[in-house]
């Protein structure tokens, strides 16, 4: 059936484990850019993203999915608009079709609102949870800025299960470290001890 076929490719696919990097988008705070070889890496990444990673793609045509993961504390409303034309201009060039055009749309969504059916999608493409929370943006050629990021591209192991895991322990420590925080601003440190020996229990 079509679910089992799916299903089994991504149990094969899983052992390449490896993605495009590009460190040259600019951003006024780090951030990851990531992109999968083909249609089987897409898949692995929509399975294995997490809160923090917005995804790009060409609007209406065939692209690479791209995306920006944003550090601990930040959402997509905080991309700066060099960092979205960048990304833009990265997945423009990533399409058969977008790269040959002087002007195209692109569509980017919180990797949360990505809705992947294994029942009746195609490998590597999917849907949208809410169609109000995307954002298109008109994406104009501009060798020069495609270059610079080209010129950083690099194929890196990309162990999808190891990298979504990594993260989820990294937020936890983070959301306790804010949690004590809050708890240190307002002179109770006893109270967030406590609060945590009761979570552990």
């Amino acid at each position: 059936s079509p679910f089992i076929s799916q299903y089994l490719l991504l149990i094969f696919f899983d052992s390449i484990d490896m993605v495009f990097t590009y460190t040259a988008i600019r951003s006024p705070f780090p951030v990851t850019c990531y992109m999968g070889l083909d249609k089987f890496e897409n898949e692995q990444l929509i399975r294995t993203g997490v809160a923090s990673d917005v995804w790009f793609h060409v609007d209406s045509l065939s692209s690479a999915h791209v995306y920006v993961r944003l550090p601990l504390g930040y959402s997509w409303e905080d991309l700066a608009d060099e960092t979205v034309e960048d990304m833009c201009q990265l997945v423009k060039n990533n399409s058969i079709q977008g790269c040959k055009l002087a002007s195209c749309r692109v569509v980017y969504t919180p990797w949360a609102n990505l809705k992947k059916d294994l029942v009746g999608m195609d490998t590597g493409t999917v849907g949208f949870h809410d169609g109000k929370l995307r954002r298109l943006r008109r994406c104009d050629k501009n060798k020069d800025i495609v270059k610079r990021i080209e010129k950083s591209k690099k194929e890196v192991e990309w162990r999808y299960d190891d990298v979504k895991e990594k993260w989820v322990d990294d937020e936890r420590a983070w959301k306790k470290g804010e949690l004590k925080k809050k708890y240190q601003g307002d002179g109770d440190v006893q109270l967030f001890d406590a609060v945590e020996k009761q979570r552990h229990t």
